[in-house]
């Protein structure tokens, strides 16, 4: 619908940023206010931990007198002892006083990161521009209420009662943790009819069974879930009473407009490409139908099974036997039908025989139809549900609940249907291109350091070598050997981003490198699939050094080396047999004696020697950053080299690796990469991107 639309007759709608969601610009406050007192009625969820707002709603609802609705998006208000309760009022109350109304009249609704405190400041300083906003922007305040929500939900009917035009108009949200049971979502209905509360209250919980309680999309039971619709009585037309035929129209307008509402929850379930519509027939009540329809609309095999077009019609009655036996429910399995996109696979309790490539392709549409007939009664129901997709796990392992006091997060919005496949295509023209490339890539700074990125850096490796890459890692471990010196009392000194490596400290950087860090990286390499071995610089004379002199004015960095040669035919022969190289920068000395060398150089003569194709360096900083602090995405060697000529623009550890960035160029490496090694999977969002996350070097 357009903005244009008028809402019903006495209702005004707004919306505004109060900065909830910090991350994103986009509006995360929606006001709905009725002009006189309404009648109220409200679905909650049944989940008995449930946020503040639902729990003051669900105390008063059915009722006469509430005028508005405040809902934010961002922050669940779920989970967060008295203080949540505190807040929900401080809110209502701050949109009341705005408003001229009593506290009492204003209900509220919350979705988003469970376990936060809401951010009440936050809110009452955008009140004014909130009910500045008020008009008729039902979209506004629809759009103002979205999480993980892909599109925006809107949906308009009119009837007529007593020869007058009567409006509804509802606005929802929701794609995860959605289940039966319970409304399921946030759902707000605004109508101008005349219509008592508890008749309100009869019609609302009729529809939302019929529609929102049918939908599943992950099995999980939200604390916040809501729908709540408010009457007016503004349209001129006659009190519609219980049981009368205006009653029944009404009733059934309404779940025509929640069902459309549902339809585009399902559809737009967290990572979903498909809506599933499950229907069974034949049974012998309403109750058993229904639940059986929702045991095959949720199961994970099937919704799995949906998103790869897969025709195994066993999971849909394996789902299906496993829901009438724990229930125990009295059917023949010998009478039970199945079709899928009105193709019949299985008829009275036997497989029959269908053209699977036909199924197949039948199954690559965006809705899949399932009807199970039972042949046991004269009842049906029907199930809404989508498929299991990979986006949906990444959603819900990226959505942050938060600590006390801490801000809530959200992930970043998919692209439509829940694939970006324009970015798909990008990445497979990268994984052709450098299929048998070789890469060099040096690992240090946080990403050695945190558990999760430890092994986020792993999967990456592990992937690259499977997209057919040849990952050479060489790794340092500067923190490691800072705090093993510590522990054995002795101090750490740096000169231009280099340490000054004494006869004591070369044994520790040796030991913590190839002893510890080696080992650790090659282990988990390993166990996540990998093929990899580790090595010093030492072994097979890999890497033969001597020591570093000091420039005229520098300091002596003691045993810190200089490479004079690499051993590739020793990387030849491990990267053709299909090893992952871990390198230890310890250098070996003609002299006898072990050499610290920085890895950042050792990974650009690394790459210059095997003929790499990239070179790749984590770092803790986004990339090279100009004077202003904002990233350079790509620059050319010749401008690199004149910000090193630039006194100040490159400082400390990021001078030592912009000269070995220089030398690899010089020495045939075709491009390198600086990327945050903070950021999970920087490494393939850099190398199979056009745009890249970081900085590219040529």
């Amino acid at each position: 619908m357009s903005k244009s639309f008028a809402p019903p007759l006495g209702f005004r709608f707004g919306a505004t940023r109060a900065g909830i969601k910090p991350q994103s610009d986009k509006r995360d406050l929606a006001l709905i206010v009725a002009d006189v007192p309404c009648s109220a009625a409200g679905v909650f969820t049944v989940n008995r931990m449930c946020a503040a707002p639902v729990t003051w709603g669900a105390a008063r609802l059915p009722a006469l007198g509430p005028q508005v609705i405040l809902a934010n998006s961002g922050n669940a208000n779920a989970l967060t002892g008295p203080e949540g309760a505190a807040d929900e009022r401080a809110v209502a109350g701050a949109v009341a006083a705005a408003l001229g109304l009593p506290s009492d009249d204003v209900l509220t609704a919350s979705t988003g990161a469970i376990g936060s405190r809401l951010p009440v400041e936050l809110i009452r300083a955008a009140v004014p521009a909130l009910c500045a906003s008020l008009g008729d922007d039902v979209v506004g305040a629809a759009e103002a209420i979205r999480t993980t929500d892909l599109r925006t939900k809107v949906a308009i009917r009119e009837l007529e009662v007593g020869g007058k035009v009567v409006r509804l108009v509802a606005i929802a949200k929701g794609s995860g943790m959605i289940h039966p049971q319970m409304a399921t979502m946030l759902c707000f209905v605004t109508t101008d009819a005349a219509i008592a509360p508890v008749t309100l209250q009869a019609s609302l919980s009729a529809a939302t069974e019929e529609t929102f309680n049918t939908i599943t999309v992950d099995g999980d039971m939200s604390t916040n879930d809501t729908v709540i619709a408010l009457a007016n009585g503004q349209s001129g037309a006659p009190a519609i009473e219980h049981g009368g035929a205006d009653f029944r129209l009404f009733g059934a307008t309404l779940t025509e407009l929640l069902g459309e509402l549902a339809r585009a929850i399902a559809a737009d379930g967290e990572g979903a490409t498909k809506l599933l519509i499950v229907d069974v027939e034949g049974a012998p009540d309403r109750d058993m139908a229904r639940e059986l329809a929702r045991a095959v609309a949720g199961g994970s095999l099937v919704k799995s099974g949906i998103f790869g077009g897969d025709p195994s019609w066993g999971r849909i009655m394996a789902a299906l036997g496993a829901r009438i036996g724990a229930r125990d429910f009295a059917l023949d399995p010998a009478r039970v039908s199945l079709d899928i996109q009105g193709v019949p696979v299985f008829q009275k309790g036997r497989p029959i025989a269908f053209d699977t490539a036909e199924l197949s392709a039948r199954m690559r549409g965006s809705e899949i139809a399932v009807r199970i007939d039972l042949d046991a009664g004269p009842v049906k129901a029907r199930a809404l549900g989508c498929d299991l997709t990979f986006d949906y796990v990444k959603i819900n392992a990226e959505y942050y609940g938060g600590a006390p006091g801490g801000a809530a997060t959200e992930v970043a919005k998919r692209g439509p249907g829940g694939v970006n496949r324009p970015l798909i295509v990008e990445a497979l023209s990268y994984i052709r291109k450098f299929s048998g490339k070789r890469c060099v890539i040096k690992y240090g700074g946080a990403a050695m350091i945190d558990p999760a990125l430890k092994r986020s850096f792993a999967e990456e490796v592990v992937l690259l070598q499977s997209a057919g890459l040849r990952p050479v890692i060489v790794h340092g471990g500067g923190p490691e050997i800072t705090k093993t010196l510590e522990r054995l009392g002795r101090k750490s000194e740096f000169a231009d981003g280099q340490r000054i490596t004494g006869l004591e400290e070369v044994r520790v950087v040796e030991m913590v490198l190839t002893g510890k860090i080696n080992t650790e990286i090659v282990g988990l390499l390993n166990t996540l699939g990998g093929n990899a071995i580790g090595l010093s610089g030492k072994d097979g004379r890999l890497l033969t050094a001597s020591k570093l002199q000091p420039a005229p004015g520098k300091p002596d960095l003691g045993f810190v080396g200089e490479i004079d040669s690499v051993n590739s035919e020793l990387l030849d022969m491990f990267l053709e047999r299909s090893y992952i190289p871990v390198i230890s920068p310890v250098g070996f000395g003609l002299d006898g004696a072990s050499y610290n060398i920085n890895a950042d150089v050792a990974a650009g003569e690394i790459a210059a020697a095997c003929g790499a194709e990239r070179l790749i360096f984590l770092t803790d900083v986004a990339g090279i950053l100009d004077g202003e602090g904002n990233l350079i995405s790509e620059i050319s060697k010749a401008d690199l080299e004149a910000m090193l000529g630039h006194a100040g623009a490159i400082r400390g550890g990021m001078n030592v690796k912009a000269q070995a960035i220089l030398t690899a160029l010089a020495d045939g490496v075709k491009a390198v990469h600086i990327v945050d090694g903070r950021v999970p999977h920087s490494v393939l969002a850099e190398l199979f991107t056009d745009r890249g996350v970081g900085t590219l070097v040529t």
